[in-house]
């Protein structure tokens, strides 16, 4: 239930002060880091579901759609989806039955796998994804809240905490060239 304005104290800076008041001083900043990020995700969700519903599309629907069209033919095997997505295969596998439902993906046999299965955008899915796409690029992209800078060092600092989680690694040094 949306709120009729903002509150009248920040809740954040309000458990910051519990978590002092009661001790916890050492987890003080880590909890008010967490909570900050969670907050902000909600947000920022929330923008993206805003803009996404006129499309009936979710952002996991989105993002599935999008990672399709990206690729060369519009289509993956699952596997590849469901690693590049980052989310448990169920997530992908439910998804994607959405997505073949309303006629924009189409799930077939992998070529030489046949434990495996491939899937491909349809046009409708590509025509679908483009103006989601824009509208997100639009209404929320090119300006998610930040200045310039802080959303430069804000993807920094998360990309550092998300390397150091096991998240992802450099990229090998490509060779020099013969």
């Amino acid at each position: 239930m949306p709120r009729p304005g903002p509150l009248p104290v920040d809740p954040i800076a309000e458990a910051k002060r519990q978590w002092i008041a009661h001790g916890w001083t050492d987890a003080t900043a880590g909890m008010s880091a967490v909570t900050s990020i969670i907050r902000a995700q909600q947000l920022m969700l929330a923008r993206i579901d805003a803009t996404l519903k006129p499309f009936s599309l979710s952002f996991a629907r989105y993002e599935m759609l999008r990672l399709l069209a990206f690729t060369r033919k519009g289509r993956m095997p699952m596997a590849s989806a469901t690693a590049r997505l980052q989310v448990h295969p169920t997530s992908v596998t439910n998804t994607v039955e959405r997505l073949v439902r309303d006629g924009l993906v189409v799930r077939e046999p992998h070529p030489a796998d046949g434990r495996a299965a491939m899937l491909e955008l349809t046009p409708a899915g590509r025509e679908l994804v483009e103006r989601a796409t824009n509208a997100l690029n639009t209404e929320v992209f090119a300006d998610p809240g930040l200045s310039d800078d802080d959303t430069v060092e804000l993807v920094r600092i998360l990309a550092r905490f998300r390397k150091d989680a096991g998240d992802f690694a450099d990229p090998r040094p490509l060779p020099e060239p013969l």
